[in-house]
C-alpha cells in the first residue's frame, strides 16, 4: 500500500464522522443556511428589491421571492455579466459557468468565492465516503482520469468563463495532480475525437485505477482502447481499475455495454453536480439514493411536479417532503441564485439521512448524452427549416437512438409531413444545423463525433392519430410529446414508417 492510500483511510474516517454528525439535524441546518444566505445578501440589489431585511420566516420568503427559472432571473444576471457588483450576491462572481440555455441561448451561471469550494469538497467527500465504506483506497496510489471539458477559460468583463468541468479542473488538489490524467495540454483539445485519441495515447500504458466522466464519453474512450489493443477488455488493459465515477446522465442505458467493455464488476459512484451547485452524491454501495448536501451553502425548496405548472403550486422546504413523490428542485445559493428552478426533478428515497434519486427534467427533453435538448429547440429548428423550404409538418416527435446497428448514436426524428421535402437528406442537415445553433451541448457532441447528425423517419398519413388511438389516448387533452429521453414512443411508431 502506498502512502496516499495509507493516509486516505484515516482522513476518510474523520470526514465521514463529520458528515454523520449532521444526521437528524438536516432541517435545522437548512434553517441556518436559509438565514445566513439572506443576511449576507440583504444589501445586494436583489436583496433590497425583495426586502430581505424584513424576511424572518420561510413563509415571508415565499411571499417576497417568487420561483424563477433562468429567464426570470436574467435581468439581474445580465447586470452581473455586464460587470456590476453587489447585484445577486456581495461583490462579483469568481467564475461564470457557461451552459446551454433555452430562449436566452447560452446561460451564464455565477459561481462565487463561497460556492466554488463546495464543488471541490463535495467531489472529495464522494470519494472519501466510498473509501470509508469499502476500505478500498488503492486507487489513490495509481493514475486517475477525469474526462471533462477544456480548462481553457474565456473572460466575460474580466470574469473567467467556461464549462463547469473546465473550471473545476483548475481546482484539483495538489496531492492529486501527479496522479491525474490527461495532461493539461491534452485536456485543452477542443475536438473531442482528437482529444480521446490523445487520452488513449497518454493512458494506455499507465496504471489507471479510477476513471470518471459522463458515461457516453467514457464508452467512447473504452471503444478507442479496444481498437488499439485488438479487442482487449478494459480489465486486461488496466489491471488495477476498480472505480468508475459518473454523473450528468442516467447511467442505466449504458450499464450493460460498459460492463461488457470492462469485463469485470467495478464499483461506481454516482454524483449530482450542476453549474448551480453540487447537490448530492452516492455515499453507499449498498443503499439506494444520493446523499443530499444540506450544509453546502444551498437552501432547497420543492414543488410537486404535478403542480409545477399551476398558477399557485405548493412550495415546501425539506421538513415537509414526502418519500416517493416527484418534486421540481428549487435552489437558493451562496452564488446569488434565489428560488431558482433548476429544471430537474427528484424523488426522496430516505429521510434518515435525506437521500434522493434524480428522476428527470420538469419538461420533456432529450439528454441521453448530456445535451439537454428541450422541446422549444426542436420545434424551432424544424419549423425554421420547413418554412424556408416550403415544407408542411403535421406532427413529429424525437427520441435518442443510443445503440444503432452500426455507426455513431444519433437523434431519430419521426415526422408526418403534409407536404414532404423533395430532398430528405438535405432537409435533415438543415434541421440539424438549426439545432446545433440553439444548443451548444448538442453542437459539441456532433463536432466531437460522439453523435452523428440526426436522421428523419417519414411516417405515413394519420400515423400519429392511429398511434394515439392504439394507446387509448386519442382526443381530449392528450398530446404526443415532442421529444422524450427513451424510445417508448419511437418503438410504437416503427410500424408507421414509410418504406422506400
Amino acid at each position: 500500500m502506498g502512502i496516499k492510500a495509507f493516509l486516505c483511510r484515516p482522513f476518510a474516517a474523520i470526514i465521514v464522522r463529520k458528515i454523520e454528525r449532521l444526521a437528524g439535524k438536516e432541517v435545522e441546518i437548512q434553517h441556518k443556511v436559509f438565514s445566513s444566505l439572506l443576511a449576507k445578501a440583504k444589501n445586494t440589489s436583489f436583496g433590497k428589491d425583495h426586502h430581505f431585511d424584513s424576511i424572518t420566516t420561510y413563509d415571508d420568503f415565499k411571499r417576497r421571492v417568487p420561483v424563477k427559472d433562468y429567464e426570470g432571473l436574467k435581468p439581474y444576471i445580465d447586470r452581473v455579466v455586464n460587470g456590476e457588483s453587489d447585484v445577486l450576491w456581495p461583490g462579483k462572481p469568481v467564475y461564470f459557468a457557461k451552459t446551454s440555455g433555452t430562449t436566452s441561448g447560452v446561460k451564464y451561471i455565477p459561481i462565487s468565492g463561497e460556492s466554488m469550494p463546495e464543488h471541490i469538497k463535495a467531489a472529495r467527500n464522494a470519494l472519501l465516503t466510498y473509501v470509508h465504506e469499502t476500505g478500498n483506497a488503492d486507487f489513490a496510489d495509481g493514475k486517475m482520469i477525469f474526462l471533462q471539458g477544456s480548462p481553457v477559460l474565456d473572460k466575460t468583463n474580466g470574469i473567467p468563463t467556461g464549462r463547469l468541468s473546465g473550471i473545476v479542473a483548475h481546482h484539483v488538489p495538489a496531492y492529486l495532480q501527479k496522479n491525474r490524467l490527461p495532461s493539461y495540454q491534452t485536456n485543452c483539445t477542443e475536438d473531442w475525437e482528437a482529444k480521446v485519441e490523445a487520452i488513449v495515447d497518454e493512458t494506455i500504458r499507465e496504471d489507471m485505477r479510477l476513471i470518471s466522466g459522463i458515461p457516453p464519453w467514457v464508452q467512447m474512450y473504452f471503444d478507442k482502447l479496444k481498437e488499439r489493443t485488438g479487442g482487449a477488455k478494459i480489465k486486461d488493459i488496466f489491471k488495477n481499475f476498480s472505480l468508475f465515477v459518473h454523473g450528468g446522465v442516467n447511467y442505466e442505458p449504458y450499464r450493460a455495454k460498459m460492463e461488457e467493455a470492462i469485463g469485470k464488476p467495478v464499483d461506481s459512484i454516482e454524483t449530482y453536480p450542476a453549474s448551480e451547485g453540487f447537490i448530492a452524491y452516492q455515499n453507499s454501495q449498498t443503499e439506494p439514493g444520493l446523499l443530499l448536501l444540506v450544509n453546502s451553502g444551498m437552501f432547497y425548496e420543492f414543488i410537486p411536479t404535478d403542480e409545477y405548472f399551476n398558477e399557485v403550486p405548493s412550495r415546501i422546504s425539506l421538513e415537509d417532503i414526502e418519500l416517493g413523490r416527484n418534486y421540481a428542485l428549487i435552489l437558493s445559493t451562496s452564488a446569488g441564485l434565489w428560488a431558482y428552478s433548476i429544471g430537474d426533478t427528484v424523488k426522496f428515497v430516505s429521510k434518515n439521512p435525506y437521500k434522493i434519486v434524480v428522476t428527470g427534467r420538469i419538461k420533456h427533453y432529450i439528454s441521453a448524452f448530456g445535451e439537454h435538448v428541450i422541446a422549444e429547440e426542436v420545434e424551432e429548428s424544424l419549423l425554421e427549416a420547413a418554412k424556408m423550404k416550403g415544407i408542411e409538418i403535421t406532427e413529429f416527435t424525437v427520441a435518442p437512438q443510443i445503440s444503432p446497428a452500426d455507426g455513431l448514436p444519433y437523434h431519430e426524428w419521426f415526422i408526418e409531413f403534409s407536404k414532404a421535402p423533395a430532398d430528405m437528406i438535405s432537409f435533415a442537415k438543415e434541421v440539424d444545423m438549426n439545432l446545433q445553433k440553439r444548443n451548444i451541448y448538442y453542437a459539441d457532441l456532433i463536432e466531437g463525433s460522439i453523435l452523428k447528425t440526426l436522421e428523419i423517419r417519414s411516417l405515413r398519413p394519420d400515423s400519429f392519430r392511429n398511434y394515439m388511438k392504439i394507446q387509448g389516448k386519442l382526443g381530449g387533452q392528450n398530446k404526443v410529446p415532442r421529444l422524450s429521453n427513451d424510445r417508448k414512443i419511437a418503438t410504437g411508431l416503427q410500424d408507421f414508417i414509410k418504406q422506400g
